[in-house]
Order: C-alpha cells, then structure tokens, then sequence
C-alpha cells in the first residue's frame, strides 16, 4: 500500500552510499577494522568503556544474559510491554522472564513497585527496557537491584541518543542492548550493539560472539594470530563491515535526527492538546533526555482501536502497535507458576496506538496525521 504519511523512514544520504561502497572496495567484508572503529565510536558515545557490535539486538540481549552467566532456574523480572526479544533473550538461556507490570497510562515503562513484588529467592536480574528511548526509574530500580543483591540489564533498542542525568540509557546497569534495525534512529538494516564498563562480561561476550574464539579473522589477516582456542561454546553473532560503515555515518548523524524527532514530538503534543484533546499523551514532561523513538498514543477507552486504525488507514495515515503484551502470546501462556497481576500492562496495550515519526517528517505532514486522528475518533 502507498501512505500518505508511513508509520518510519529510513534517511540515507550520499554518505551512507560512500561508505558502503568503501567497503566493498577494500575487499574486506567481514568483522574488522570498520567494526572495531564503529564501536569504538558508539563507546565514546555513550561514554561506555566497552562496545560490541552484533547482528542484531536480539543477539545483543541474549549476550548479556549469557553473559551474566544465567541458568536454568533462574528468573529475570521484565516488563511485557516490550518486543517480544527482551523475553525470548532470557528463555534462551533457560531461566524464566517474570513479568512486571507498567507505571501508568502515562509512564508506559516498568513500576519500580511491581518488580519489588515479583522478587524471590530465584531472581537473578532484572531487565529494563527503556520504552519509545524514555528513561525507565533507573535510580529507584538499581536501589532495588541493590539492596536484593541483582543486576540489571538495559534493553536500550529505542534509547540511541537517550540520556538521564547526564548519563547515556543503557550505561546504568551491568549491560546494555541496543538495535539498529530499519525503524531505529540509527539503523544499519539489521545490527546491534552491546555496551558494558564490567570487564569481566566485556570478555565473556567478545568470546561469546564469536563461537568463543580467542582470535578472530582479522586478528590472523593483522598477523596478530596464525591459529585460535575455543574457550567458551560461543555463537555466531558477528557483524559486517558494510553494516558498520553504516553504523559509523548514522551515528554521526544521530543527535541531529534526535533533536528534530524532539521537534516533532513537541508539535505533535501541542496540536494533539488542541484537536484531540481527549487522546492521552504519554511522557509529558518526563525525566531526560529522549531519543524519541516512537510517538505512541493512549485512546479513550470507548473508542474501538481497531476502527480508529481503520479510519486512520483510509486517510492514508499507517499507525502501528507498541507492543502486545508478551504474556498474551501463546508461546508463552501456561509457562509461568505464579498467577499474573498486569492490569495497568493489559489495559494501556488494548488502547495504544503508535503514529508516525521520523526525521524528515515535515510540520504540514503532522497536522495533517493530527486532523486523521480527531476524524477517526468521529467514528465511534
């Protein structure tokens, strides 16, 4: 279908095509030097002291999990109100994701409250995940973490660019993720990213990545090696050099594609208050400094999501859903112990709805997204 106005854009310029071309050029596809530098860069970024670039987010999250050495029988304290990865990352190393319920209809990230609820003897870690690049309660959920003795992971996939008193998302705990998928303020296409200033995991996941080698191509290509150990039973999660060529030039231009996403926001707010005054917005005035990943929406609760998203899509506006819960999934019914107390999750994720934001989004495009949302609200 054609859009008038699409849900995200990917904005490439003549830099990213440079890049690639580079790339292919040297003749050098796999993990090396562009790698090394990208992540070099994505550190200092984010003031991290270590990067790992991967293959995807969901790899960058099943590497912290592996990496904070998880089991079988432990359990990780998680939002459901996220992609369904964040849970999938702690399933892969056998422990169990509990599900913590959201702040409110206007902090759609994890309640500091509800994770204190959901600890026992078995949690080993609680997974953040920072929703649309806002900052979850960090300072309240690592004095939790803190005094039950647990780490914290980020799932930090929305949250390149984002900042809670002056420090970037995903530095807080032991370990975060982040995903340079095609929607993403920066993308690559697929491509992740995993940041930590422990050394310990630092090096459990740069041997992890890479089938748990201890000398990678490049390394032997350097004459830095001529043969390797496995020392860990590792995966395949490695990057390419063409991605990471995209990654450097889109980093580069991530503060600028984040302030104007700010920009849009801001608009969106403002004329969201005066034509549609009875949609819930969602992160007014909330702490630090957002990268704005999505602009999600809370409708009122009479009004029938599926046909405002109708009423949306015959004005040529494609809207989206952030997320539906992970426990409603049938991959996961029936896999918990523990019965279920998400009502503020299941009430929000029945009545969101995401609209369109991208950099290159112009004013007269948000108005006219604005005037789509206050006709289909017409409709019930």
């Amino acid at each position: 279908m054609s859009w008038n106005v699409p849900l995200s854009d990917v904005v490439f310029g003549n830099e990213e095509f440079s890049a690639v071309q580079k790339v292919l050029e040297s003749g050098w596809l796999t993990m090396g030097a562009v790698t090394q530098d990208f992540e070099h860069k994505f550190a200092a970024f984010t003031g991290a002291k270590y990067a790992f670039a991967v293959n995807n987010a969901t790899a960058a999250l099943h590497l912290a999990c592996q990496g904070i050495g998880l089991v079988p029988g432990d359990e990780v304290i998680v939002p459901s109100l996220t992609f369904v990865a964040t849970a999938n990352a702690i399933r892969y190393t056998g422990a169990t994701p509990i599900f913590a319920d959201i702040t409110s209809e206007t902090n759609l990230t994890i309640s500091p409250e509800t994770i204190e609820k959901a600890i026992t003897p078995k949690t080993r870690a609680i997974m953040v995940m920072h929703y649309g690049g806002y900052a979850c309660d960090m300072p309240k959920i690592l004095e939790i973490a803190q005094r039950h003795h647990l780490l914290v992971i980020e799932d930090a996939a929305h949250a390149a660019g984002s900042f809670l008193d002056g420090h970037h998302l995903g530095t807080f705990g032991v370990a975060g993720c982040f995903s340079f998928f095609s929607n993403k303020n920066m993308t690559t296409g697929e491509g992740g990213m995993v940041i930590t200033n422990d050394d310990i995991l630092a090096e459990k996941v740069r041997l992890l990545r890479s089938h748990g080698m201890t000398s990678m191509t490049w390394d032997r290509h350097q004459g830095h090696a001529w043969s390797y150990d496995v020392v860990e039973l590792g995966f395949n999660y490695r990057i390419d050099e063409i991605r990471s060529a995209l990654g450097r030039v889109q980093l580069s231009k991530l503060d600028q594609f984040n302030a104007r996403r700010r920009e849009l926001v801001s608009l969106y707010c403002d004329m969201l208050r005066e034509l549609a005054p009875q949609v819930i917005l969602p992160f007014v005035g909330h702490k630090g400094i957002s990268a704005c990943h999505i602009m999600p929406i809370i409708l009122p609760r009479n009004i029938n999501r599926l046909h405002f998203m109708d009423g949306m899509k015959q004005q040529g506006i494609q809207t989206s859903i952030h997320y539906p819960p992970i426990h409603t999934f049938s991959a996961f019914k029936g896999n918990f112990d523990r019965p279920l107390s998400l009502k503020v999750t299941e009430d929000v994720a029945n009545r969101e709805v995401t609209l369109p934001l991208y950099p290159t989004l112009t004013a007269e495009q948000v108005k006219t997204v604005v005037m789509a949302v206050n006709e289909s609200l017409k409709l019930d």
